[in-house]
C-alpha cells in the first residue's frame, strides 16, 4: 500500500503540519465536538464531502495526531465504511486502524531528520508521535525500531 510514500508525498504537497491549513487545502471540513471520552476522532464522507470531527476534549497536543490517523483513513481507505464493517461484516478493523496509524507518523515524521546521535523515542517526540504510536515508525535503513534504538 506504499502508506510511508502515500504520507511522505502529501506532505511535500503541503509543506506543513497545521492541520487548519491542511484542511482548508485539501478541503476537508474539521470539526471539534463533545464526543465521548473514548473517542478521539472520527472521519465521514457525505455527499463527495469530507469530513474530519474531532473530540474538543482532548488536549490541544493529542488534536494533530487524530487529526493525521483520520485523515490517513480518507485517504487510504476511500469507499470504506468503519461503522458498516463493524456491525455487517467480521471483517477485524484493527489493520485499518494500524495503517492509519502509521500514516499519521510517517507524515509527522516527514519534516524532520533524526539529529545525529539523537534517540528515537526524542525524535518522534520532538514530531510529536505519541508514545504508544512509536511502533508504526520505521527508519528508512532499518525494518524495525529496535533496530533503530540507541541506548
Amino acid at each position: 500500500m506504499q502508506i510511508k510514500r502515500r504520507a511522505q508525498n502529501l506532505y511535500r504537497k503541503v509543506r506543513t503540519s497545521d492541520i487548519f491549513t491542511i484542511a482548508r487545502e485539501l478541503k476537508i471540513d474539521l470539526v471539534f465536538r463533545d464526543l465521548p471520552s473514548e473517542v478521539k476522532g472520527l472521519c465521514e464522507r457525505v455527499l463527495r464531502r469530507k469530513y474530519i470531527i474531532l473530540n474538543q476534549n482532548l488536549p490541544e497536543e493529542e488534536w494533530r495526531f487524530v487529526f493525521f490517523h483520520e485523515l490517513g483513513h480518507l485517504i487510504l481507505h476511500k469507499g470504506i465504511n468503519h461503522y458498516f464493517i463493524t456491525r455487517e461484516t467480521h471483517f477485524v478493523i484493527d489493520r485499518l486502524e494500524a495503517q492509519a496509524s502509521e500514516f499519521a507518523v510517517h507524515f509527522l515524521t516527514a519534516a524532520d531528520q533524526v539529529c545525529p546521535g539523537e534517540v528515537s523515542v526524542s525524535y518522534l517526540n520532538r514530531c510529536g508521535v505519541p508514545e504508544d504510536m512509536h511502533r508504526f515508525f520505521k527508519h528508512p535503513k532499518q525494518q524495525s525500531l529496535k533496530d533503530f534504538w540507541i541506548d
